[in-house]
C-alpha cells in the first residue's frame, strides 16, 4: 500500500493546457473518486498517475518516491479500464496469470495468487471458461482480478462499470466497495456518475475544465458545496436552481424575490455583503421542500409529471419557464392536481452569485 501526492500537476497538448496545476494528497489505503462531466480531465489525470501520459510540469509521488519519469510497470500500480481487455483465446485462469507468467514469476507463487484472487472475487467455478462464456459482470470481475493478482500498491479504475446494465452496476459497486475494505489498498476511481462517487468514495475530487473545484467526503460535498457547479453536480436528483433578485439587504441578511414569481420573497442569512438589485440564483435540493406553511415562504408550482416510487414520489413541476423536481414522501395524490404548494425553508437553501460563487 502507498500514499500518493500530486503537486502542481500540469498537462499540455501542444499549446493547449488540459490540467491546470492539480494538487492532491491521497492517504495510504484511501478510496478517492475523480468525478466530473465529460472532458473535465479526470481520465487524463488518472493516466498521468498510471504513466500512460507524460506530465508537462509538477511532481507526482507514489509511496514518497517521485515517479514522473518511472515506467508504468515500475510504479507499483495496476489499472482496470472501461474495456475488459481480456484475451479471448485464454481461459479465466490463464488471463489472470498471464502477466505474472510473462514476467517470470515463480509458478507456485503465481498459482497461489490466482487461487487467492478467485476466492476473493468468488470466480473459482469460472476458471476454465473463456471470456465469451462469461456475462458482463463476470468479465469485469476477471478484469479486476487481473489487477489484484499483481498485488499493487495503488489500484486505478477508469470508468470500469460503464459497459454494464443498471442492475449489474449496483452489484459491482457493492463488490468493489467490499473489495476495498478487504484489501485495504489505495484506490483511485474515475467516473462521470456521481452516484458511484457518492457510494464508493472516502473522498471525492470534483473536476471541471481541468481544475479541481472541491475535495471532500461525499456528504460534506453534498451538504456544503463550494460553488454552484459542485452543488448541481453532486446529488441525485440534482439540485433545483431558480433565478432571483435581491430586493432588500441588512447586515448578514438579504431578502430575495424569485424572477418567475416576484410575490415569493425569501429572507436569507448571507455570509458576505450583497447589494440590492443583484441577480442571484437560489438552490434547493428536491428533498428539502417542506409542506405549505412550514417554511419561510410558500411556492405554488404547476405539476407536469408525478413519478410514484412507493415510499417516495418525484414531482416534476414548473414555475414560470423554470423547471424543478420536488421529492415528497408517499405523495400519491399529487398526480391528480394541476398545482402544488410547497414551503421553502431558508436554512435548507443555497444562494449563488452570477459567477456561481456561493453566498450562503
Amino acid at each position: 500500500m502507498a500514499e500518493l501526492s500530486l503537486s502542481n500537476i500540469v498537462k499540455r497538448f501542444g499549446g493547449f493546457e488540459i490540467i491546470h496545476g492539480a494538487n492532491l494528497e491521497v492517504k495510504d489505503g484511501e478510496f478517492v473518486v475523480f468525478v466530473g462531466p465529460s472532458g473535465c480531465g479526470k481520465s487524463t489525470l488518472l493516466r498521468m498517475i498510471a504513466g500512460l501520459e507524460d506530465i508537462t510540469s509538477g511532481e507526482l509521488r507514489i509511496g514518497g518516491r517521485v515517479v514522473n519519469d518511472v515506467e508504468p510497470a515500475d510504479r507499483g500500480i495496476a489499472m482496470v479500464f472501461q474495456s475488459y481487455a481480456l484475451y479471448p483465446h485464454l481461459t479465466v485462469e490463464e488471463n489472470l496469470s498471464f502477466g505474472l507468467r510473462m514476467n517470470g514469476n515463480p509458478k507456485a507463487d503465481t498459482e497461489r495468487r490466482v487461487r487467492h484472487v478467485s476466492e476473493i472475487l468468488q470466480i473459482a467455478e469460472l476458471m476454465k471458461r473463456r471470456p465469451k462464456q462469461l456475462s458482463g459482470g463476470q468479465r469485469q470481475r476477471v478484469a479486476i482480478g487481473r489487477a489484484i493478482v499483481r498485488e499493487p500498491e495503488v489500484f486505478l479504475f477508469d470508468e470500469p462499470l460503464s459497459n454494464l446494465d443498471a442492475e449489474l452496476r449496483v452489484q459491482m459497486r457493492v463488490e468493489i466497495s467490499r473489495l476495498h475494505k478487504q484489501l485495504g489498498t489505495t484506490m483511485i476511481y474515475v467516473t462521470h456518475d456521481q452516484t458511484e462517487a457518492m457510494t464508493l468514495a472516502d473522498r471525492i475530487v470534483v473536476l471541471r475544465a481541468g481544475n479541481i473545484e472541491q475535495i471532500g467526503a461525499p456528504l460534506d460535498l453534498y451538504d456544503d458545496p463550494a460553488n454552484q457547479f459542485v452543488a448541481g453536480f453532486v446529488g441525485s436528483p440534482k439540485m433545483n436552481f431558480l433565478k432571483a433578485v435581491v430586493v432588500e439587504t441588512q447586515p448578514g441578511r438579504a431578502v430575495i424575490a424569485l424572477e418567475s414569481n416576484a410575490d415569493t420573497r425569501l429572507p436569507m442569512p448571507v455570509a458576505e455583503p450583497i447589494e440590492a438589485g443583484a441577480k442571484v440564483t437560489l438552490g434547493i435540493r428536491p428533498e428539502h421542500f417542506v409542506d405549505a406553511g412550514m417554511g419561510d415562504a410558500d411556492l405554488v408550482v404547476a405539476i407536469d409529471v408525478a413519478e410514484h416510487l412507493g415510499n417516495t414520489s418525484y414531482i416534476y413541476a414548473a414555475i414560470g419557464n423554470e423547471q424543478l423536481i420536488i421529492e415528497r414522501p408517499e405523495s400519491r395524490v399529487a398526480g391528480n392536481r394541476e398545482t402544488l404548494t410547497v414551503g421553502l425553508p431558508a436554512n435548507r437553501t443555497f444562494l449563488f452569485d452570477g459567477a456561481g460563487r456561493r453566498l450562503r
